[in-house]
């Protein structure tokens, strides 16, 4: 078994080497690569990436100018050699070391999609959390579940691991952060269960880092509706389509 993680980064000079050492660092019981997707960095990020990977331990495909994550993820896909792919944001609110708990439930065979919830575990501490996006992650997470008939608690949760066969599968036409509900819609509009798995989250500030706004919340609750509304053929990929 193998796990492709895709790193789509942006101007993340002060957590990109952080996160990369913890990623290889970790005991895997699995073979493991890394695939970093540099959106165009102006800052130090792409100098960091390049220190860090004199081993060429790292796979890394640099964009000239600064798309989306949307954008960054399809260009990490087409890296992947691995038999499941999950993507890891480059700051530090997500801890890797939670990605051995969310491969379980599909190497027993009992899930094909796999999301770590912020919001599952009881025992989650939210102070740390804005109510704003709680609040935010509530609505946008409510109005998956009535539209999609799902039963999920964090649909706007950047630990998203999905099987490679089901990844490719899938026509992708994001190019920001409507990456999410885009995924979302299709895997649950193609008929895929997904199990969640409750995470650690260490959420940041504007001022720390953080480039999703309240903006982009409406900008979710457009791109459900639409892929709740258009024909689910259009979803699926054919074989000479490039990633």
């Amino acid at each position: 078994m193998k796990l492709s993680i895709i790193i789509p980064v942006y101007n993340e000079e002060s957590t990109i080497k952080q996160v990369l050492q913890k990623l290889v660092d970790l005991y895997f019981p699995f073979d493991t690569e890394i695939i970093i997707a540099d959106d165009g960095s102006t800052d130090r990020t792409s100098r960091i990436i390049k220190e860090f990977n004199r081993d060429n331990i790292l796979k890394v495909h640099t964009s000239l100018i600064n798309l989306g994550k949307g954008a960054a993820v399809r260009f990490g896909l087409e890296y992947i050699e691995g038999d499941y792919v999950i993507i890891q944001d480059a700051d530090l609110e997500l801890n890797p070391e939670d990605i051995v708990s969310l491969i379980q439930p599909i190497a027993k065979g009992d899930a094909e999609v796999v999301y770590g919830s912020r919001f599952k575990s009881r025992s989650q501490d939210l102070a740390s959390i804005p109510w704003y996006t709680i609040l935010a992650n509530k609505i946008l997470t409510a109005y998956t579940n009535l539209i999609y008939a799902s039963k999920l608690t964090d649909m706007a949760t950047a630990y998203k691991l999905v099987k490679s066969d089901v990844m490719k599968r899938i026509r992708l036409e994001c190019i920001g952060f409507e990456f999410d509900p885009e995924i979302t819609a299709k895997i649950l509009r193609l008929g895929y269960k997904i199990v969640e798995v409750p995470i650690s989250y260490q959420p940041r500030s504007t001022e720390e880092g953080k480039k999703i706004s309240w903006r982009d919340g409406f900008i979710f609750m457009y791109y459900l509706t639409k892929y709740r509304v258009v024909k689910k053929e259009s979803f699926i990929k054919r074989t000479s389509e490039a990633l």
